[in-house]
């Protein structure tokens, strides 16, 4: 055993994303880092095997295959960041219909979503892997009493109906960090400069294909500006060229907070246009930050952060001529630009600072804290069996 090494009146985060990688959840974990009051260590723990979890104040867990590895001995919190918990593919999206995926987990079910809907992996080894494992993650819920935060209203419904007790489940919408850099309103000299936004990696789920095929329906002065990489980009970059749309699109790739910060200010609307449920999704958050307006899909955990009308105009998944129309009713608005820009803005301040966020996740700790049963060292409260 190293526990030496923990301070008991800590609380620590367990997680194996990498803190302030690429994605949403390291995105997250590096804010909450970044925000850490004296009673939540720095330290992030990538293993409880062979780790005495009776010494610790509390653990807040990120990544599904530490619930494996819980014995029960200290209070616990699970974020549930994304699908992967419930779904095998962790999309709930079933591409070949292109529809969002309405079933529970269930080997039948998931292997017609595979070979018949396109839903992730077909490959027959992954695919079991990712069964079993999906597996094994609902039936710890049959052995463990801790609470489950849903980052979404969406996914926490989506817990439920998988089979995680409501009254063991609570809503907590992210929450980000103030840009430090200045930031103003949508001034009319950087509408002017007819440019949108989209940012996230470039795989089919996040819906730039969708976006691609509704720029040529958009007023021909406008231009996009797509920052990040994936897989898909060659593929996409042939579409563009097929529907001669080079002369309207940059791709920046993988791009620093700088360069990111300054795309933000440059374009009158960030386009958000997953066709997967996104959980949740920060884009939406940093484009408050920066007092522009969101046209996003009315999928997942979306709708949440975007008012549509006030904040932001959302569209249904894949429908060309709404995204369309979204697009240009903000090209040629500046005055509706910049107010729903200004009450994103507002509701940002008012809700979704990690300040705010970090407020509301301190209470469920001591909420945990205060109901989890005196702790005794040699006897645990269940038994899971430990991964190898």
């Amino acid at each position: 055993m190293y526990q030496n090494i923990f301070d008991k009146d800590l609380i620590y985060q367990c997680s194996n994303f990498e803190v302030g990688g690429g994605g949403g959840v390291e995105t997250y974990l590096a804010f909450l880092f970044e925000h850490r009051p004296p009673d939540i260590s720095d330290h992030v723990i990538r293993s409880l095997k062979n780790v005495d979890q009776s010494q610790f104040k509390l653990l807040h867990i990120h990544s599904p295959d530490l619930l494996l590895q819980l014995t029960g001995e200290c209070p616990t919190i699970f974020s549930v960041h994304n699908h992967s918990f419930y779904c095998p593919s962790g999309t709930k999206y079933l591409a070949g219909q292109q529809t969002i995926c309405d079933r529970n987990f269930s080997y039948l079910g998931c292997t017609w979503g595979k070979l018949i809907d396109k839903c992730g992996s077909r490959r027959p080894l992954r695919s079991f892997q990712e069964f079993q494992t999906t597996h094994q993650f609902l039936d710890v819920l049959k052995k463990i009493k801790i609470t489950f935060i849903a980052n979404s209203e969406y996914v926490r419904q989506q817990l439920i109906k998988n089979g995680v007790p409501p009254e063991q489940t609570v809503t907590l919408h992210c929450g980000i960090s103030v840009p430090q850099t200045a930031t103003a309103p949508l001034s009319l000299k950087v509408h002017q400069n007819h440019r949108i936004l989209f940012v996230g990696r470039i795989v089919s789920d996040k819906g730039l294909e969708w976006l691609l095929k509704t720029l040529i329906h958009t007023d021909p002065q406008i231009q996009l500006d797509i920052a990040g990489e994936g897989w898909e980009r060659l593929q996409l970059e042939k579409l563009a060229n097929t529907l001669r749309l080079n002369n309207r699109i940059t791709w920046h790739g993988w791009c620093d907070r700088d360069k990111l910060n300054k795309l933000y200010q440059q374009c009158f609307a960030v386009i958000f246009p997953s066709v997967w449920p996104e959980p949740a999704g920060l884009v939406t958050l940093e484009a408050y930050a920066r007092y522009r307006p969101v046209i996003g899909s009315a999928v997942g955990g979306i709708p949440e952060h975007l008012r549509d009308g006030e904040t932001g105009i959302l569209v249904p998944a894949n429908n060309i001529k709404k995204l369309a129309d979204a697009i240009n009713e903000l090209y040629i608005d500046h005055q509706k630009s910049q107010y729903m820009g200004e009450q994103g803005h507002a509701l940002l301040m008012k809700e979704f600072t990690m300040d705010t966020h970090l407020k509301n996740l301190r209470t469920i700790y001591a909420k945990t804290i205060a109901e989890f049963p005196s702790r005794v060292k040699s006897l645990y409260r269940y038994s899971i069996p430990q991964t190898k």
